[in-house]
């Protein structure tokens, strides 16, 4: 009973127990560089995308695909490399055989599909990595930018034993995904049953395009869509583009790209039902200022974080303001950012406003869970004006308080 009462008296005093939570939870927050490559001598990797997962002996390992940049949207085939040391040290990345690029069937002009925007994550039931991006086609050596065909989700799966499978697409019969439909770049939750709690973000050729929940069943080899919510809607630009899921406090939070100089936030009871989507803000109202990049969820126990890039007076000239990145905690009950709570996570290197072609961009980025302890950003730098050079970059987030969110 006495708790009872204390809570209450809590919850009186204060809007939001999420800004009590928030300060103490960050211990630390410190950056690695994984591969260097800001002198041009080596590769310039992108997407890095981590996901843990128990190694041979059960102890955890981490798993990270990756693809080479070298320019606009053009990616190499997509390779993977595994840490065994919590990130200290890495495999040599190697291709994964079925994510490379083919000619396009009955094509004669040299037009190939090739895969990007991938992301792995560790499938408990069947103890397999299902690894999703989307298909894209490149002519020579650039992004087919007015040649791309219907686009839509491939992905490969690792078996327990460590063997990659072929390239499969994820089928979905419904008109409205007729140009494009993906969960590129995207993050996904494995409910209790298996079931993968994702979104997509469809649309035919001349409309905005949409974002919906979506369930799917995965047995270890085939992935298929089960069913699609309502979709939630934007009449700005493309409209709505690379939603992210996570699963907090039992019900499931979606976080959107816009072209509306905004980024949108929903959220849903089941996964597939979301409430009407409302711009990030702080808690005054205020709106974060925005510019067509995506965001993605630091989910603890204890509290509900997003990692995004937004307009400062430090980037004030950077491309899109897609350095630096930054996180705060959620005020999950009115759907805001906590101001105070804001970090930085991995800095603007370089002078963001009077020489900004010598700035790093950072807006494709992963976040995942490696331990009770810890939690990983993981990105590649692109400088696009200045030879395309540019490190991958690891943040680590300790926690304060452990995180009891299971791993996988």
């Amino acid at each position: 009973m006495l708790r009872a009462i204390l809570t209450c008296c809590v919850l009186s005093c204060f809007p939001s127990l999420d800004a009590l939570a928030a300060k103490p939870l960050i211990e630390s927050i410190s950056q690695q560089t994984i591969w260097s490559n800001r002198d041009g001598q080596s590769q310039t990797w992108f997407h890095p995308r981590a996901c843990p997962m128990p190694g041979e002996d059960g102890d955890p390992i981490v798993l990270m695909t990756l693809q080479e940049i070298g320019g606009s949207d053009y990616f190499g085939p997509v390779h993977w490399s595994i840490s065994t040391d919590q990130g200290s040290t890495w495999t040599t990345p190697e291709p994964i055989p079925a994510l490379g690029r083919d000619l396009v069937p009955g094509r004669d002009d040299g037009l190939k599909a090739g895969v990007c925007d991938v992301t792995p994550q560790y499938h408990p039931p069947t103890k397999s990595v299902l690894a999703l991006g989307h298909v894209v086609f490149y002519k020579g050596d650039y992004f087919a930018r007015n040649e791309q065909l219907a686009r839509y989700p491939v992905y490969v799966t690792r078996s327990p034993s460590g063997e990659w499978s072929q390239r499969k697409k994820l089928d979905w019969d419904d008109p409205r995904g007729s140009f494009i439909y993906s969960n590129n770049c995207g993050q996904r939750t494995v409910m209790e049953d298996g079931t993968v709690q994702m979104a997509l973000t469809f649309g035919p050729r001349a409309e905005n395009r949409m974002v919906a929940g979506v369930h799917a069943s995965f047995d270890g080899e085939q992935l298929h869509i089960k069913t699609v919510g309502p979709p939630l809607v934007n009449n700005r630009g493309r409209g709505l583009l690379e939603p992210s899921v996570t699963e907090f406090q039992n019900q499931i939070w979606m976080t959107i790209r816009a072209e509306d100089h905004r980024g949108y936030v929903s959220v849903s009871d089941d996964g597939l039902h979301f409430q009407e989507k409302k711009a990030w803000c702080w808690e005054d109202g205020t709106p974060l200022e925005m510019s067509t990049t995506q965001q993605h969820w630091l989910t603890h126990s204890e509290g509900l974080f997003l990692v995004y890039t937004r307009k400062d007076v430090s980037n004030a000239n950077v491309i899109r303001w897609r350095s630096p990145l930054w996180m705060a905690q959620v005020d999950t009950h009115n759907r805001c950012l906590i101001k105070s709570t804001e970090h930085v996570v991995l800095p603007l290197v370089g002078d963001g406003v009077n020489d900004p072609d010598h700035v790093a961009l950072m807006g494709n980025f992963h976040v995942t869970n490696v331990s009770p302890d810890e939690s990983w950003i993981t990105v590649g730098e692109w400088l696009p004006r200045a030879g395309y050079r540019g490190d991958l970059l690891l943040a680590r987030i300790r926690w304060s308080q452990p995180n009891r969110l299971p791993l996988w």
